[in-house]
């Protein structure tokens, strides 16, 4: 451009002296200008001429060409104004105007030229050819969804200027979201038409041509002695493999040298004793990725290679590196990749000293650290056991040791002072600072939950010394409130090392968690079941006069408030609420509960619903106390609870003889419970164990009554037993978001007096759905079993159920929350001691989803297969036959 410039500027510079006319040159940004140097004025004009000087007084300007943008905008950004002196022919202030309005990326082209003078002043005008809009755009060649996600991610808006950058922005955008989906040759062509309905608008079409998605077929490594193939793809998280089940290896081809695969080698070194280098040697024709994806990511990849060489590391092949690598095509459209690595000499830890420490001696640091003379150098583990880096296990370390004592601005640098050899020592040199206070603490983003429901969760006080174990703990509370989206509670210390305090700020981001409960159910031999309710986990109830505070009823004061009805029609109904207030008082956090429960089942066999009944009327209240020991995870809860049960011609339980009457259950409850997960509805570490002890006061020991002869209405006017429960539920990450899930669950139910025996109320139910027209039984505990379609045990005494899950989330939103899992489980339930067997178990195992939608609750599906149903001589051999699906609204069964 500045050539072009130049060159017109010395053109019209001979015109001028060659016509010896009065005229100003216009510049342009394009070829297409009408040309610097042309003559404004001609002879024969009957517009007054120039004068012989050439400078010039700007006397106006004006702008043409324009068809949406603003002229005295235009003008401004030019920097040209009325008043401005310009020598003609040239004036580097109008090629400065053109270069600014070029900058604006508005233009195809650009010119200025004068259109008159007068005098000594000249006026000018400013052309433009504006660059066409966006008038709207779509996309060939894909799918509706498809199209819908590119719409989110290309960055086109409706009525912004087009340039080719923006094409080619969007294109770019096109292919890497087709590349992160494993769509490496994907092609895109950008065609653009003229809106015709709009002025000066163009339509874009992006014709997209996927192609095959490309999967990787091999991943050959050569050079590594010490770690198997298998072991180092295993460390390659974004990097796998596609299944295959082929006579033909995989990595037969391969860039690099590598020993070939023998398998006489294989029996001569007894590999097959180790399972790990059978999978190594069977992997190149056999193996399966069901949970992961096969698809190539170059990010992902160069990420990998730094996890293969941090694995060196850990084994203490500090010097290890990736030598070269090579991706390559094949045939079949998929890829080879070929990884050379050179794994260098393993290192040892020599000497560690301390310099800097007087808080804690070098002995007490050195035991903490753990790590000693001869052992495997390991960088990853010495940052880990310094605090430099945190440990998913968790543990304790150097930093937490100081810094849970207030040393905020504690530092450790760990310094290589010396390499023996294959031994390197090391000076840990701390500084340790001054122990912080808190200062303030901050609490944003709670526009619904009051602050002080926030700030009575905190471990971390004004005035208290700073503790990253407290600031942590906090964070776990905060989320096991469920008010907040779990995934994006921040921390946010702030130090203030001139009066040795900090500032703290938690920040949460607000979830609705009110339930709408709607559940049903088909089968367990009564038809049809429903339940509707409500829930308000974050209820106030000192607020419920005040109409600015629903929402829609009065929320903000975390109480819980709940009424739910069930029916089956005229032959079940029940009601029932109950208000939670979890801070009672508002000082300690004393958790206050009551409950109400009206139910009516009618036997489905007679014809007249109130010719069999039970009826059941009860409340109680309990209170729930945080206590200290063994440590403050601990809550223990008492309870006060009766029921009045009234029965006509109705028997729970066959044999008892008592089918009419009223029956009464008075019962003291005990719970020890220790809650640490770390959020309620995806929990990846911590546990939740409890113990209750249920009972009623031994009404016959008081009497002096001889129950041997009693009737059945005597003995169970007043219900007596003692009932034990346990509950272990842990809960571990194993790799990346995926976790592991165990529980233990345990129930035994005895008698004071052996006249009077069980009542028949209180009994275990075992197996089923826990869902199905099943609970309507009060005062009796469903054990679910996923797998068995009915109970197979009704009337226990004791039970046993084990799980193990393993879940994996899709989504951790908190508009929703979903995860697959995997189950085995196995229980089963006696009547008595005299028949209990505690290896004789029922099996199943499945698969389901989960989804908590906050508005609705949980939301579950299973499918599992009773093992232990299968019966040949009964003829149950089919797998529909011992397998069966199970559907949960609004809670998981026990």
């Amino acid at each position: 451009m500045f050539n072009t410039t130049s060159r017109n500027l010395f053109f019209t510079t001979i015109c001028f002296l060659f016509f010896g006319g009065d005229a100003f040159a216009q510049l342009s940004s394009s070829d297409s200008a009408r040309g610097i140097g042309k003559m404004l004025q001609d002879q024969r004009s009957s517009t007054p001429v120039a004068s012989k000087s050439n400078e010039y007084t700007i006397g106006g300007i004006t702008v043409s060409g324009t068809k949406f943008l603003d002229n005295d905008l235009l003008i401004t950004v030019s920097g040209l104004a009325v008043g401005d002196k310009l020598t003609v022919p040239s004036d580097e202030k109008v090629t400065r105007a053109i270069r600014n309005l070029w900058k604006q990326d508005l233009f195809s082209d650009i010119s200025i030229s004068a259109t008159k003078f007068i005098g000594d002043k000249i006026f000018l005008d400013i052309h433009v050819e504006e660059r066409p809009r966006l008038s709207k755009y779509n996309f060939k060649g894909i799918r509706k969804s498809e199209a819908e996600e590119l719409q989110k991610k290309i960055g086109l808006i409706k009525g912004r200027v087009v340039t080719e950058a923006t094409k080619k922005d969007a294109i770019v955008r096109i292919n890497k979201y087709y590349s992160e989906k494993g769509f490496n040759d994907a092609t895109v062509s950008v065609k653009e038409w003229v809106d015709t309905v709009s002025v000066n608008t163009i339509i874009l079409t992006f014709d997209i041509a996927k192609g095959n998605r490309t999967k990787i077929n091999q991943v050959n490594i050569a050079g590594n002695t010490i770690a198997n193939d298998t072991r180092l793809k295993r460390t390659m998280k974004g990097t796998k493999e596609m299944s295959r089940i082929s006579f033909y290896p995989a990595d037969r081809v391969s860039m690099y040298d590598k020993d070939e695969r023998s398998f006489s080698n294989y029996m001569k070194e007894f590999n097959f004793l180790s399972p790990s280098k059978t999978m190594d040697a069977l992997n190149p024709y056999m193996r399966f990725s069901f949970f992961s994806s096969s698809k190539f990511n170059e990010k992902k990849f160069e990420a990998d290679k730094q996890s293969l060489i941090a694995y060196y590391n850990s084994l203490g092949h500090r010097d290890a590196i990736v030598i070269a690598d090579t991706i390559y095509k094949l045939p079949d459209g998929n890829i080879n990749i070929d990884i050379k690595v050179r794994e260098g000499s393993q290192y040892y830890f020599g000497d560690i000293t301390w310099k800097g420490n007087t808080k804690y001696s070098s002995e007490f640091l050195t035991k903490i650290l753990g790590i000693k003379r001869g052992d495997v150098y390991n960088l990853d583990l010495l940052e880990t056991r310094l605090g430099r880096q945190l440990s998913p296990e968790g543990g304790a370390d150097i930093s937490s040791l100081y810094m849970d004592d207030g040393y905020l601005f504690f530092n450790v640098d760990p310094v290589e002072i010396s390499i023996m050899g294959d031994t390197i020592n090391y000076e840990m040199r701390i500084t340790e600072g001054p122990q912080a206070t808190i200062k303030n603490v901050d609490i944003t983003g709670n526009f619904r939950t009051n602050e002080h429901v926030i700030r009575r969760e905190l471990r971390t006080l004004p005035g208290n010394k700073f503790s990253r174990t407290d600031l942590i703990r906090s964070q776990r509370e905060i989320a096991n409130l469920g008010f907040f989206d779990q995934e994006k509670i921040g921390i946010q210390p702030k130090p203030n090392q001139e009066d040795g305090t900090v500032d703290i700020e938690y920040t949460v981001v607000e979830k609705s968690n009110d339930q709408l409960q709607l559940s049903a159910g088909f089968g367990g031999g009564i038809s049809f079941y429903g339940n509707v309710g409500v829930t308000f986990n974050n209820f106030s109830l000192r607020n419920i006069l005040k109409p600015k505070f629903w929402d829609p009823l009065p929320v903000g004061d975390g109480q819980k408030f709940s009424v739910n009805y069930q029916s089956n029609g005229r032959f079940y109904n029940s009601l029932n609420f109950s208000f939670t207030e979890p801070w009672l008082g508002g000082k300690k956090p004393n958790a206050l509960t009551t409950n109400f429960l009206y139910s009516k089942f009618n036997n489905s066999t007679a014809s007249d619903p109130n010719a069999s009944f039970m009826r059941v009327l009860g409340g109680g209240v309990s209170i729930s106390r945080r206590v200290k020991w063994p440590d403050d995870n601990f809550i223990f809860t008492a309870g006060v609870n009766y029921q009045n049960f009234k029965l006509k011609a109705f028997e729970l339980i066959q044999g008892t003889g008592f089918d009419n009457g009223p029956s009464n259950n008075l019962y003291l409850k005990l719970v020890l419970a220790r809650y640490s997960v770390d959020a309620p509805l995806y929990p990846r570490s911590g546990s939740n164990i409890n113990f209750t002890f249920q009972f009623t006061p031994p009404y016959s020991r008081f009497s002096g009554d001889d129950y041997s002869t009693a009737t059945a209405s005597e003995k169970y006017k007043w219900i007596e037993y003692h009932k034990y429960r346990f509950t272990g539920e842990w809960y571990q990450s194993i790799v990346g978001k995926m976790v592991f899930k165990f529980a233990t669950k345990y129930g035994f139910m005895g008698y004071y007096n052996p006249d009077i025996g069980f009542a028949p109320f209180e009994r275990f139910q075992v197996g089923g759905d826990g869902l199905s027209g099943q609970n309507f039984f009060v005062g009796r505990d469903i054990i679910a079993h996923r797998g068995y379609r009915g109970p197979y045990s009704s009337n226990a005494t004791i039970f046993n159920k084990y799980t193990a899950e393993v879940r994996y989330p899709f989504s951790l939103s908190p508009t929703s929350t979903i995860y697959g899992l995997m189950f085995v489980e196995a229980a089963n339930a006696w009547p008595d001691f005299k028949q209990y067997n505690p290896s004789k178990l029922n099996r199943s195992a499945g698969m389901g989803i989960r989804v908590f939608l906050p508005m609705f609750g949980l939301l579950g599906l299973d499918y599992g297969v009773g093992f232990d149903r299968y019966n040949k001589a009964a003829g149950v051999t089919k797998l529909k036959d011992i397998a069966n699906f199970t559907f949960m609204l609004g809670f998981e069964p026990d």
